[in-house]
């Protein structure tokens, strides 16, 4: 489990698609600072994806990814030098700052506008038709694991604001429209509506 408070990033190394085993990829990241006391089969979120360490080297940490990994959220479109959010996952007693993150992403969107302001950046994106339902103005949401609240929307869209500080520890500072962003809506939500 994750709160959606981002750690910081890490930089990909290193993508395996032939693989030994029956694992679809197996990605290296350099956690750099947030590899200290990970250990073999902890989990850690890239991107917002819950993903398992299945091999470490000083800050480097192979992950293992399935073809329904790579369908399912952006984690198949990095290459070599992309820069992934971390976030090391929950311990019991830790504040829960953000919201609830699973780490199970439920579609990509994509980023529509991006509209800098002052002390602010507002960004649009398009939310998947079959998860707009569960995304509600002023509510919980989670994009590329940063846990954010839902700004406004308008159909299929919706647009979250983030202060300079979340840019600037997150891979938000590299996004430009077009660019895939993984979406994972609000768990309470989602159990109330079912």
């Amino acid at each position: 489990m994750f709160t959606g408070i981002v750690e910081g990033i890490g930089k990909v190394e290193k993508i395996s698609k032939n693989t030994k085993n029956r694992s679809a990829i197996q990605m290296t990241v350099n956690l750099g600072k947030h590899a200290k006391g990970l250990k073999i089969g902890q989990s850690v979120a890239l991107n917002g994806v819950c993903l398992t360490a299945t091999k470490l080297s000083k800050s480097n940490c192979i992950f293992e990814m399935i073809e329904e990994t790579t369908k399912k959220t952006d984690l198949g479109n990095l290459k070599v030098g992309g820069i992934v959010n971390i976030e090391r996952s929950l311990k019991a007693g830790d504040r829960l700052e953000g919201h609830f993150v699973l780490g199970h992403v439920d579609g990509v969107g994509i980023i529509k506008k991006i509209l800098k302001k002052p002390k602010e950046v507002q960004v649009w994106f398009e939310v998947p038709k079959k998860l707009a339902k569960y995304v509600v103005k002023k509510g919980s949401i989670a994009v590329d694991g940063i846990s954010l609240t839902v700004v406004d929307i308008k159909k299929n869209l919706a647009s979250v604001s983030l202060i300079p500080h979340t840019i600037e520890v997150t891979n938000f500072q590299t996004k430009k429209v077009g660019d895939k962003v993984n979406i994972e809506t609000d768990i309470l939500g989602k159990y109330i509506l079912k």
